[in-house]
């Protein structure tokens, strides 16, 4: 939803959802709604409409929001590998992936091609003004993890619409993967830690942990040399059990090589071994953004300058407002 100007990730289907004491109208028809609390009106926000593109499908009858949808307000987003070589075991799933649900369920295929993804991105910028792109991909067998099938569609897609791209893969065991995804339109990447503990992440993501801390640092700094400072990113997740200290002392060691530590509050989904685990407190994560938004700041990386992605986008975490406050104040 947007909140005075600011288009937010508010979950609604969650465990913690049901038990909020904030109450949102049904929108009306061009989305505007007002959200209260116990009778008392708070404020307006608006939720983007269904977009255009959804009412297509392609000529062998799969809707076009099977194969990507809207995130955010002008992003599109998809998952261009449904499975994961992790996901089917329960000793190496990460404790709060859902991403087989949405394939259960039918709302998506299990691998979108390059044609398919390339059509749909055209139109959704035609239809839909959308601005930029998400691809990111369930973990396949081999050593590249990903980055050939998203090289691969980011060729089609830039071949059929000038959108910028990011995708979204765990490191490739070889560094010129990330030469072949720059030359084959990929813009951005985002190659995510989740979390930066190594106990906690042995515990909470059991497989992907396997990739070590190290392998990770090596890639990033690797991967800037090809796409530049501020457009390699890493999600982190604060809330599973790593301390403020943790993250901040990873989030310096990341901006210093010039990657953007996206920090969010976890969110809990639905059917996941994770789905009643907390999310965090406003303070935990206002210890955590308000220092990392002066270290980006004043690092000369900030979410505006990202071409494309999750930190771009913004929905998912305050960080990028933080950022804004900064820049209006001057960076001290």
């Amino acid at each position: 939803m947007t909140i005075d100007g600011m288009t937010v990730m508010v979950p609604v289907h969650t465990a913690p959802a049901f038990e909020s004491p904030y109450l949102v109208e049904k929108p009306d028809a061009a989305g505007n709604s007002r959200i209260s609390r116990d009778g008392k009106v708070l404020g307006e926000v608006s939720f983007p409409l269904r977009p255009s593109f959804y009412e297509r499908t392609t000529a062998d009858g799969i809707p076009y929001s099977q194969i990507a949808v809207l995130h955010g307000r002008d992003v599109l987003a998809t998952t261009v590998l449904q499975t994961c070589i992790r996901y089917q075991s329960r000793t190496k799933t990460c404790q709060f992936c859902a991403i087989g649900q949405s394939l259960a369920a039918g709302r998506t295929i299990a691998e979108k091609t390059p044609e398919q993804l390339a059509e749909v991105a055209k139109a959704a910028v035609e239809l839909d003004g959308v601005k930029h792109m998400v691809m990111t991909t369930g973990t396949p067998k081999g050593s590249d993890r990903g980055a050939s099938i998203l090289a691969d569609s980011a060729r089609a897609i830039k071949a059929a619409v000038d959108i910028p791209i990011q995708a979204q893969c765990e490191p490739p065991e070889d560094d010129v993967w990330f030469q072949i995804m720059k030359d084959a339109g990929v813009d951005a990447l985002g190659m995510h830690l989740e979390v930066v503990t190594p106990e906690v992440r042995a515990r909470i993501m059991p497989g992907k942990a396997q990739v070590s801390i190290e392998k990770y640092m090596s890639s990033f700094k690797a991967a800037v040399d090809v796409f530049g400072r501020g457009q390699v990113s890493t999600y982190i997740l604060a809330g599973l059990g790593d301390t403020r200290e943790a993250i901040l002392a990873m989030c310096e060691q990341l901006v210093a090589i010039g990657v953007y530590p996206f920090v969010v509050p976890f969110v809990p989904i639905s059917g996941t071994p994770l789905e009643s685990h907390p999310s965090p407190k406003p303070d935990f994560m206002h210890s955590i953004l308000a220092p990392l938004s002066r270290m980006l700041v004043e690092s000369g990386l900030k979410a505006v300058d990202i071409k494309a992605g999750c930190g771009k986008c913004g929905a998912c975490s305050a960080l990028s407002t933080y950022e804004k406050v900064l820049d209006g104040r001057g960076s001290k």
